[in-house]
């Protein structure tokens, strides 16, 4: 029996796995899948966690509820050998090593936020990746608001109630829209302040906000987020981050007490590590059309950590046709990338990956958004929010969480956001953090 390990219970991951499942005999391939989580995160819904719009469980698929004969492995990548075929994981809870050997391997790591080296970035920064990261962020808005309350008005009460996003990107503007609508939402509880006393910054370092995205969709999002009290700084780019605030190229200094990095990701630190394979400058692996890694013979590779080509290498005129590393073609990646699998098991050709964009959206909260569709059509406003809203929720898996974030969205229309700080901060997530941003974690205990 050939053996098949897939690194990465995130939307590519659990995509191959499923195919696989369906189209393999049981008698044809052992399959594996290694997780550091044991859920599959509907990242499209995080900014809505971390405002309190959704529960967090409810975004959150286990990964088993999703699989039904693949093996499933919790743990982090310990150690991987390309020459010896083989990976080692390490529980998360006990730190028992568990070893995996396999004939064909898949790369699903997805990517981790990036710093760009910017000194304070890692240290006085939230990031929005992860589950722990909304909470966090959420906790800490309601902290920041409670402590306001019982400090004299003055520098430090307005560097509290100061809460910068820095990237203007889908998930930057996304996470400025939300925050305001929690802060209308709640404000009401903290009594003697008001909205105009809360500052909300959002720094692009770039020209426009939604810098990839047609330029009808950052003028509205420009638009529609000024009008809703939010500071823009456009063009002015970050160079250092403190205690005290933020330091923008132009000397321009923001007393910001929460800071949301949203400026940028990278592919998984675990690639950087693989011997033979060719990596891109952002250090992602450099695949083939069929998604096999360049120089890794049974290696293959999607989703974030994956630059796939959209033409042969022959017909590029440059470097820069590639697929966009979004959910949207993680999804028919996985699919995709296992038929080609199948057919290399069975001595068939493989297949080049192939897929025309349905177009992109993001939802700017107080049920506004925008959207892109094929064919050059732009939408705004409400109908953009409702596209969204209605796409996503079809798209997030198994239908009991349909259910719950459509019963969460009803409870949103009568009650306000629950300002309750649940102070659920786990070792694991503050030392993956700290590891993911190149800090020296402190050994595990």
């Amino acid at each position: 029996m050939k053996r098949i390990v897939v690194l990465g219970g995130g939307f590519a991951g659990v995509a191959v796995a499923r195919r696989l499942e369906r189209k393999l005999r049981r008698d044809e391939a052992e399959i594996a899948l290694v997780s550091r989580d044991n859920f599959t995160l509907f990242t499209p819904m995080l900014p809505e966690v971390s405002s309190g719009g959704l529960e967090p469980r409810h975004v959150a698929t286990p990964v088993r509820a999703q699989l039904h004969r693949t093996t499933f492995v919790l743990g982090e990548i310990a150690q991987l050998d390309l020459a010896e075929r083989f990976v080692e994981a390490r529980h998360p809870l006990t730190d028992a090593m568990t070893r995996l050997e396999y004939d064909h391997l898949v790369l699903a790591l997805g990517s981790v936020t990036s710093t760009f080296g910017i000194p304070g970035v890692a240290e006085h920064t939230l990031a929005l990746k992860t589950l722990e990261d909304a909470e966090t962020l959420r906790n800490r808005v309601v902290a920041a608001l409670e402590q306001a309350v019982v400090t004299p008005p003055g520098p430090r009460r307005e560097r509290l109630l100061t809460f910068a996003v820095v990237g203007g990107g889908y998930t930057g503007c996304e996470c400025a829209g939300e925050l305001v609508d929690f802060f209308r939402s709640i404000l009401p509880f903290y009594h003697p302040l008001l909205l105009a006393d809360v500052r909300m910054v959002l720094i692009e370092a770039g020209p426009a906000l939604l810098p990839d995205l047609p330029a009808a969709m950052g003028r509205y999002t420009t638009r529609n987020l000024s009008r809703r009290r939010v500071e823009l700084v456009i063009g002015d780019g970050v160079t250092h981050i403190d205690e005290s605030g933020i330091t923008l190229k132009s000397g321009t200094l923001i007393g910001a007490g929460t800071v949301v990095w949203s400026a940028g990701v990278r592919p998984s630190p675990i690639l950087a590590s693989l011997p033979g394979c060719e990596h891109a400058r952002n250090g992602g692996l450099v695949v083939n059309q069929d998604m096999s890694v360049i120089g890794c013979n049974g290696v293959w590779a999607l989703g974030d950590c994956a630059w796939i080509p959209t033409k042969p290498a022959a017909e590029q005129s440059d470097k820069s046709a590639w697929y966009p590393p979004t959910a949207q073609h993680a999804i028919r990646e996985g699919p995709a990338l296992a038929d080609n699998i199948i057919a290399t098991l069975r001595g068939r050709p493989t297949k080049p990956f192939s897929y025309n964009s349905l177009g992109t959206m993001a939802s700017l909260g107080a049920r506004r958004g925008v959207a892109a569709l094929p064919g050059g059509i732009v939408l705004t406003g409400f109908l953009a929010w409702f596209l969204w809203r209605s796409y996503y929720l079809v798209r997030l898996p198994g239908l009991d969480r349909q259910v719950r974030v459509a019963f969460d969205w009803t409870l949103g229309l009568v009650f306000p956001r629950d300002i309750a700080e649940l102070r659920l901060y786990t070792e694991r997530g503050q030392h993956q953090a700290e590891a993911d941003a190149g800090l020296d974690a402190p050994p595990r205990p």
